[in-house]
């Protein structure tokens, strides 16, 4: 099936209008489409929705003008600093961290490369503290909440083939993304194969990184391919390079999100 969950629009971050989003897929030919806006974060409103009732009721409408040719669903893109969202308001949640909290000020790690490096800077440039802070504010909340969906998982992996590489050719970095990656699958909860940094120029490969899908794999955990598109183009980017990439690590199915349920779609 040719299906994407995590897509965004110009009601919060996102190029395009939601209905020429709907548009191109259903031009492409895609079974569903969800739309994924970056939930309400009151402490930074360059990339969230402003109106949350008025992305419900578009994409509400835009489903109903187009059921006969495409399933199309509610999604919401929550932080895990950002206020939660009623479950009952949407048909999924993706769950994402995009930002360090210290001393009540938010840092954002995925803006811009200067951005990351200030909160490196934070940490005074020390990796393992750095991912150690990440990944265990990220678990609780994926603990707490039990997100659908955990949302790129390792970003903060996002600059290391543009910048300086800290993180994927280190050891204990490894080795603390590996055991935050245990204790989040113990949750239950879907992990996006997250395509947006390879069409966006910044990384070869998707979110998670390849050490984790092994990681996931081995503890029959669930996955979910996304491009976490911001312009129609890259609907389906490198789709079929990730589901060669997740067959060669034994997957034998992503789930998607179809007839209002998550279930297999076999890749294998």
């Amino acid at each position: 099936m040719l299906c994407n969950y995590h897509t965004h629009t110009n009601l919060c971050d996102g190029e395009c209008p939601p209905e020429e989003v709907v548009l191109f897929a259903i031009d492409k030919g895609f079974d569903a489409i969800g739309f994924s806006g970056h939930g309400y974060t009151p402490f930074d409103l360059e990339y969230c929705m402003k109106d949350t009732d008025e992305y419900k009721q578009e994409i509400n409408r835009l489903r109903n003008k187009y059921k006969n040719k495409i399933q199309i669903y509610l999604g919401v893109e929550e932080d895990a600093f950002s206020p939660m969202n009623p479950r009952e308001d949407f048909d999924y949640i993706i769950g994402s961290s995009h930002y360090f909290c210290i001393n009540s000020k938010y840092y954002p790690i995925d803006s811009d490369c200067n951005s990351f490096n200030k909160c490196l800077e934070l940490f005074d440039f020390d990796v393992s503290t750095f991912a150690e802070t990440y990944f265990s504010t990220f678990c609780q909340y994926i603990s707490e909440r039990k997100p659908d969906i955990v949302g790129h998982f390792d970003l903060i992996t996002k600059y290391d083939e543009t910048d300086v590489s800290r993180f994927l050719n280190n050891e204990k970095y490894f080795e603390i993304a590996g055991k935050y990656m245990e204790e989040a699958l113990k949750n239950d909860v879907i992990f996006e194969v997250n395509t947006g940094a390879i069409s966006r120029g910044y990384r070869k490969d998707p979110y998670p990184h390849q050490r984790l899908l092994d990681i996931i794999k081995r503890n029959d955990g669930k996955v979910i391919l996304s491009s976490d598109s911001h312009s129609p183009e890259t609907l389906d980017a490198y789709f079929d390079e990730v589901r060669k990439m997740l067959v060669d690590t034994g997957f034998e199915y992503v789930y998607v999100f179809y007839d209002n349920q998550f279930k297999k779609d076999y890749i294998k």
